[in-house]
């Protein structure tokens, strides 16, 4: 069974059509990629995906269930997780505090616990302090932990935004442009670190990307949506052989 299922979303703003029956299906411990010049619906799809925008039509399961009309924090809770093209992290917490804020949904206990402070909610954020570290060990931030997020560099950010939504235990991750902003190298380390999550994470991971070295090397499946539309579906040598894609996105760059 598939892990995600989009039968024909669409969402209109203003009367112009940002996406329009889209439809994709994701299969488990699966990377694909979705592309497209600005503008062209990608992030809306994901929008549309972790309920942070209403669908105008269309249908989507996860699962086996149907999270059309949920809101995101309960679809967040069933397992998907997301990152953004704009890093958004909180700047007046540290490193180590932004991984235990995300990981809040493992927390059981009440207000009412918490205000006196009782055994149980000692036990769990003792818990949760550990499982934090542990993923900053994984991503080798275990030195920044005290630091202020913007006094990292950007491509140190973008790997604790990785890590921020492993914290949340998602079985589908959602990567919106991660290599936007990071050099070469960085962008190397990327694809060997997004490959690395997969594999012992054991997570479907679906990318949002303009650079087309780390779709093609990455992917076994990409998209290619134009002014909302999906023009072909495939995989990375079909893409590159794609005239229509080849003419309206990738060029020379392929």
């Amino acid at each position: 069974m598939a892990l995600l299922e989009v039968d024909s979303i669409s969402k209109s703003f203003g009367g112009v059509a940002a996406v329009k029956d889209f439809s994709m299906v994701q299969g488990r411990e699966e990377i694909s990629g979705i592309i497209g010049p600005n503008g062209a619906g990608k992030t809306t799809a994901f929008n549309l995906i972790t309920g942070v925008q209403p669908l105008d039509s269309g249908r989507i399961f996860f699962d086996g269930t149907e999270i059309t009309s949920l809101p995101s924090h309960c679809i967040t809770r069933l397992g998907i997780a997301r990152t953004f093209q704009n890093i958004r992290l909180f700047h007046n917490l540290n490193v180590l505090e932004n991984l235990m804020m995300a990981g809040g949904t493992r927390l059981s206990y009440s207000t009412w616990e918490e205000m006196f402070r009782l055994p149980r909610v000692v036990s769990q954020e003792k818990r949760l302090e550990k499982i934090a570290r542990s993923y900053l060990s994984y991503f080798h931030l275990e030195k920044y932990s005290m630091q202020r997020p913007d006094s990292l560099p950007y491509g140190l950010q973008r790997r604790l935004e990785l890590a921020r939504a492993l914290m949340l235990e998602p079985s589908l991750l959602l990567l919106d442009e991660p290599a936007a902003g990071l050099n070469p190298r960085e962008i190397h380390n990327l694809i060997e670190l997004i490959y690395k999550i997969k594999e012992e994470k054991r997570l479907s991971i679906i990318i949002v990307e303009h650079h087309m070295e780390l779709v093609m090397n990455i992917c076994s499946k990409i998209h290619v949506l134009d002014f909302g539309l999906k023009i072909a579906e495939g995989k990375p040598e079909e893409i590159k052989k794609n005239p229509e894609v080849l003419q309206a996105y990738l060029g020379e760059e392929v």
